[in-house]
C-alpha cells in the first residue's frame, strides 16, 4: 500500500519559479503537457462522502487509473496531505470509462491543466497551470518536502493540502461562478477570465 505525501502552493510567476527549481537542483522530467482528468463516483456521490476518488487521467500520451483514499490510521501530522494511492497505467481510458458507466458510475467531476514535471532525484515537483491559477505540488517524504520547500523559498504558511476539486469549490464561491467542472472551456463560459 503506497502512501502519497504532498503539498500544493500557489505560483504567481511561472518562469521565475522554473528558474528557482533549476537553481535548487531540479531538472525537468516531462515538458509542459496537457492533462485531462475525470473523477467517477456513484450518482449519490458515496465515494466523495468517504473522501475517496476514482480517476481516469490522460497525460503525456498515457492513460492512468488511480484510486485514492485517506489512510486507515492517522499519519501523525497534518501539514502534509497523505493519501493511500493505488495507480496503474491502462491501455484505453475511454473503454474503461464505458465500463465504469455500465457499472452505474457517473463522470462526477472533470478537471484539466497544463503540467510540467520536475525532479531532483529524490522527490518530484509538478507545476500546474489550471483555469483558476497556477500551483506547484511537491511530492515525496514529508522530510524531503520540507527541505525542498525551504530550498525553493516556500514557507510552511504557504502549504495547501486541498485537492483541486476543493480549491475549485472555494474559488467558485469567491468568484460567484457556477461552472461545474474545472476545465478551461467551462470556467471561461461560466465565469469569463475569473
Amino acid at each position: 500500500m503506497a502512501i502519497e505525501t504532498e503539498i500544493k502552493f500557489r505560483v504567481d510567476d511561472l518562469a521565475g519559479f522554473a528558474e528557482r527549481l533549476r537553481l535548487a537542483g531540479f531538472r525537468m522530467q516531462t515538458p509542459r503537457e496537457f492533462e485531462s482528468n475525470v473523477l467517477y463516483d456513484t450518482p449519490d456521490r458515496r465515494m466523495r462522502a468517504r473522501t475517496e476518488i476514482l480517476r481516469i487521467r490522460r497525460y503525456a500520451g498515457r492513460w492512468t487509473l488511480t484510486h485514492k483514499r485517506i489512510p486507515d490510521s492517522g499519519v501523525g501530522e497534518d501539514r502534509h496531505k497523505h493519501r493511500v494511492e493505488t495507480e496503474t497505467e491502462v491501455a484505453d481510458g475511454e473503454a474503461l470509462a464505458e465500463v465504469f458507466v455500465s457499472l452505474g458510475l457517473v463522470a462526477a467531476f472533470r478537471y484539466e491543466k497544463w503540467r510540467t514535471e520536475w525532479t531532483d532525484g529524490e522527490g518530484h515537483c509538478v507545476l500546474d497551470e489550471t483555469p483558476i491559477g497556477n500551483y506547484a505540488e511537491l511530492e515525496g517524504t514529508a522530510e524531503w518536502i520540507d527541505r525542498a520547500a525551504a530550498r525553493l523559498g516556500v514557507a510552511h504558511a504557504e502549504y495547501m493540502t486541498l485537492s483541486y476539486g476543493r480549491l475549485f469549490d472555494l474559488w467558485r464561491q469567491e468568484h460567484r461562478c457556477d461552472a461545474e467542472h474545472l476545465t478551461f472551456a467551462a470556467v471561461a463560459a461560466a465565469c469569463g477570465n475569473g
